[in-house]
């Protein structure tokens, strides 16, 4: 099997990269010392993060000079993400911190007026089409294809500049932002979304590059079939826990209960509705732009480095090339033998074992509070705060589960409110929504916007947006909160709770400006599958990634 070597130095999760470099044929070599990249003749550099962190690694590590010599030297270099973005002069994320400048641009961060940042989902990388009858790609893009995208910081697209010295460009577009989707020339090629996410479409594009394919000549496509830019993105949840026998299991609850209700042959046991990797490479064959693990059990009575849940991370990054959140149990902790493990330790096992993101939910609810407590001062010392440091704004996802609390009027309380179209039992037009913990079974004395507020500040790069109200209902999104919450965030949010058909996706796309939504029990079910809804938006008008 032929060789590629890659270069490690803490980017996030480098096992879905080398799952995906061995689907297409090749075998991995580590890169350990600046001796292994003089010797390596294909050479990977993949990235998450921050670009100053990745600098200083690098530099550091005494890395900067061998992968100048191994690109001069003619050799094949790739660069992913903040791979791509060490090539260029440097970046305002940290301007003290020079890239090799290979690429003439600085990157910039993208402006949030009318869009989220950072930027999360599937987009295009289009090369300039020569002509009307033919499309010239490079290393196996191309122009009706959607690949993963998650940062906050661009290359901005001056084609001139670019030109001049020889470069191919396939851009992307975010809002009115044209920024470099891939870049190419002789022996490099580099590309800001993963590869290794991009179902496919990825998959395609790192064995061209594996194997020098650097250039292909294609029909060009009609433009009814090319549409540029963001798609909706369409999440598939698996809420996994472990049954009365120790078995881990996908269930799905009604307002948070996951047990069968008495009166059922099984009543009073967890539901079981499916096993954790089989279900989620279902999904991911169906078009599912991303996988939802949260994990109820999380961690008990189980040593950390031994979770069940680790190795269904590892098995289903083996066949499941789209991103992988996971939820659960992400706080410091005690193991079983008496170390204490921090919440950082706890989220780099679950990258290394295929996860991409972390979702934390009670966990940033207590953070929350503290913060309030010390007149919105930053700890430094908090889950989302350590592990958005070390990884990156994007790797944070904050799980909100908030519930409806009515009132007769806004000043009957200090909390923010909106007035609803749907009154309670008595009548009451007015409500706040209350964040609670423990999946639910416990409430606080803080609502979504100071939750949300509190989380953007400590370093939180996404919102997973529930509705307890909702959970299970089949009834639809809670439109109203999601609305809320859009109203005053940045960062992009995810619609949870109340999914029963592909129709309660169009209304939350047409009806509000989430980024993302999800769905679970509907498709645990086998109600409706990813795929159907996916036809649906389509018929709709509404724009999504096709299934390759």
């Amino acid at each position: 099997m032929p060789v590629v070597h890659l270069l490690d130095y803490v980017a996030g999760n480098i096992r879905s990269l080398v799952n995906a470099i061995e689907k297409v044929g090749y075998q991995v070599e580590w890169v350990k010392s600046p001796d292994d990249v003089q010797n390596a003749e294909k050479l990977i550099l993949p990235g998450v993060g921050h670009f100053g962190y990745c600098l200083t690694q690098l530099s550091k590590g005494g890395f900067l000079g061998p992968i100048r010599n191994h690109i001069a030297s003619g050799k094949p270099f790739m660069g992913i993400c903040v791979g791509l973005q060490v090539l260029c002069e440097g970046s305002a994320e940290d301007p003290t911190e020079s890239g090799l400048g290979l690429i003439p641009v600085r990157l910039a961060r993208f402006d949030s007026t009318g869009k989220s940042v950072p930027h999360i989902g599937w987009n295009s990388a289009k090369c300039p089409s020569k002509s009307p009858e033919k499309y010239t790609s490079f290393y196996g893009l191309h122009p009706q294809s959607k690949y993963y995208y998650v940062h906050s910081y661009a290359a901005p697209y001056n084609e001139k500049v670019l030109a001049d010295q020889g470069w191919a460009v396939a851009t992307a577009t975010y809002g009115d932002e044209t920024f470099i989707g891939a870049i190419g020339r002789d022996n490099i090629f580099a590309t800001q979304f993963h590869p290794e996410k991009s179902g496919k479409a990825g998959l395609r594009t790192l064995e061209a590059f594996l194997n020098g394919k650097s250039i292909q000549s294609l029909d060009a496509p009609s433009n009814s079939t090319l549409v540029s830019g963001l798609t909706r993105r369409v999440i598939a949840c698996l809420d996994v826990r472990a049954n009365d026998n120790g078995d881990l299991v996908v269930t799905k609850g009604d307002q948070y209960d996951v047990r069968e209700k008495s009166g059922y042959e099984s009543g009073g046991q967890v539901r079981n509705l499916g096993k954790p990797v089989e279900m989620a490479k279902r999904y991911y064959e169906q078009g599912a732009d991303e996988i939802t693990f949260l994990n109820i059990t999380s961690f008990r009575n189980c040593p950390v480095a031994d979770v069940p849940m680790l190795e269904i991370l590892r098995r289903t990054s083996e066949t499941v090339f789209v991103p992988l959140t996971i939820g659960g149990g992400i706080r410091d902790t005690v193991d079983t033998d008496g170390t204490k493990i921090s919440a950082l330790d706890i989220a780099t096992m679950y990258f290394k074992s295929g996860a991409d993101k972390v979702s934390i939910g009670s966990d940033a609810v207590t953070a929350a509070e503290l913060y309030y407590e010390n007149n919105c001062t930053l700890s430094g010392g908090t889950a989302i705060e350590t592990i958005s440091k070390a990884y990156g704004n994007q790797a944070v996802v904050v799980s909100v589960d908030p519930k409806r609390i009515y009132v007769s009027k806004a000043e009957d309380t200090t909390h923010r409110t909106i007035r609803t179209q749907y009154p309670n039992e008595a009548g009451q037009e007015y409500c706040w929504y209350q964040c609670t913990i423990k999946g639910g079974r416990e409430a606080r004395d803080v609502d979504v916007y100071q939750l949300i507020n509190a989380v953007e500040a400590m370093g939180a790069g996404e919102i997973l947006l529930n509705c307890i109200d909702k959970d299970g209902s089949n009834s639809g999104f809670d439109i109203e909160l999601i609305n809320d919450v859009k109203s005053f965030t940045t960062i992009p949010v995810i619609a949870s709770s109340g999914a029963g058909s592909p129709s309660h996706f169009e209304e939350v796309f047409r009806k509000t400006t989430t980024d993302a939504a999800l769905g679970a029990g509907m498709f645990h079910r086998n109600e409706y599958t990813v795929k159907d809804v996916k036809e649906y938006l389509t018929s709709k008008g509404l724009l999504v990634r096709e299934n390759e």
